[in-house]
């Protein structure tokens, strides 16, 4: 069963804006690629892009684009999660799987990790400067899963 995008009202426009304009001040190809920080709840984010510039020869989305979507929503998680401006955040490693063809608005949602799993991120980080967290990102169309993530990313200091 899909995660579900119709999440509650933003829990603060202006971080979401903040965030969408360090994403495209920082990382040009979310520019380009028309990126937009949806919703965001505390709990979970949703990031879109629209197919336009995200299609490729079938008019369904490019498979890069979708990897890129997925690996924002992730990002833009943990930089919402961290709230340390100065971090640093890499992908370290991720692992795709696409199940169905994205034919409308590129849609990721990602869940928070569980409250153990931050807060043992947030002491190894606030320790050491360095601290990794696993992340799932789901994009879905039509109220299915289309694509499922996961990926590991490091908040360096």
């Amino acid at each position: 069963m899909p995660l579900h995008p119709d999440s509650p009202a933003p829990m603060n426009d202006d971080l979401l804006r903040d965030t969408e304009r360090f994403l495209h001040e920082q990382i040009p190809l979310t520019r380009a690629m028309g990126v937009q920080m949806e919703s965001y709840d505390g709990s979970q984010l949703v990031v879109t892009a629209p197919l336009e510039p995200n299609h490729n020869h079938l008019g369904t989305a490019f498979g890069g684009s979708l990897s890129a979507l997925a690996t924002l929503a992730g990002y833009a998680m943990l930089w919402l999660q961290l709230g340390d401006r100065h971090a640093h955040i890499v992908i370290r490693e991720s692992t795709l799987r696409y199940k169905r063809p994205v034919r409308g608005t590129l849609r990721a949602v990602c869940l928070r990790p569980d409250d153990a799993s931050m807060t043992a991120f947030r002491n190894t980080f606030a320790d050491t400067g360095k601290a990794r967290l696993a992340l799932q990102v789901q994009i879905i169309d039509a109220d299915q899963i289309c694509v499922l993530f996961e990926g590991t990313f490091v908040a360096l200091r």
